[in-house]
C-alpha cells in the first residue's frame, strides 16, 4: 500500500504545476482576459504592497530574533518533547515546528540547520522539508499582510491558521512515517 500510495505522490507532484499553469492560461483564454496584461498589472500592485509591509517585516522580524535569542524556543521545545514522541516525531524537528508560524527565514534556517546535521535523505531532513512546506508562517501572514491593509482585529484568523499549521505539521509525520519509516 505504502508503494501505491508513493507512486500516487510522485504522479501528482510531477504533474501539479504544469496543469495549474495549463488550466489557469486556459481559463483567462476562454473568459477573454488579456492574461499577460493582467500578470503585469498584478505584478506591479505585488511591488507596491511589499513597500506598504515593509515596517510590518521589520517589527516582525525583530520580535522573532528576540524570541530566539531569550532561549525561549529552546524551553518550548524541551516541554513538549515527551508529547512528540508519542506520535513518532523527532524531537530534533520540534523547534521547526514552533518556529514554522513565526517565520519563514527561522524555520529555513532551522530546516536547513538539520539537513546539516542528519542529511537530506535522512528521516529528520525528509520530515522537516515536508513540515516546511505543509504550513504557513501565519503570524507573519497577519502581522504583514493585515497590518499592510490596516486590519486591526485578526479576529478568527489566528486560531484557524494556528490550527491549520498544527494539522500540517501532524500530517507532514503521518506521510512521511507511511512514506518513509523512521
Amino acid at each position: 500500500m505504502a508503494e501505491l500510495f508513493k507512486g500516487i505522490i510522485n504522479a501528482v507532484s510531477v504533474l501539479a504545476i504544469p496543469l495549474f499553469i495549463i488550466i489557469f492560461l486556459g481559463w483567462g483564454i476562454i473568459k477573454k482576459v488579456k492574461v499577460y496584461e493582467v500578470f503585469v498589472e498584478g505584478a506591479k500592485d505585488g511591488f507596491n504592497t511589499s513597500v506598504r509591509i515593509i515596517p510590518y517585516l521589520v517589527a516582525m522580524l525583530f520580535a522573532i530574533g528576540i524570541f530566539r535569542a531569550s532561549g525561549a524556543m529552546d524551553v518550548l521545545a524541551s516541554l513538549f518533547a515527551p508529547l512528540t514522541n508519542l506520535i513518532g516525531m523527532p524531537s530534533e524537528t520540534l523547534a521547526l515546528a514552533f518556529m514554522r508560524p513565526l517565520s519563514g527565514s527561522g524555520s529555513l534556517g532551522i530546516m536547513t540547520e538539520l539537513m546539516k546535521v542528519h542529511g537530506p535523505d535522512s528521516f529528520i531532513g525528509v520530515l522537516a522539508s515536508t513540515m516546511y512546506g505543509s504550513s504557513e508562517t501565519t503570524f507573519y501572514v497577519l502581522a504583514v499582510y493585515f497590518g499592510s491593509v490596516q486590519i486591526k482585529n485578526t479576529r478568527h484568523a489566528l486560531p484557524a491558521g494556528l490550527i491549520a499549521d498544527l494539522f500540517g505539521m501532524l500530517a507532514a509525520v503521518l506521510i512521511c512515517r507511511i512514506l518513509f519509516g523512521g
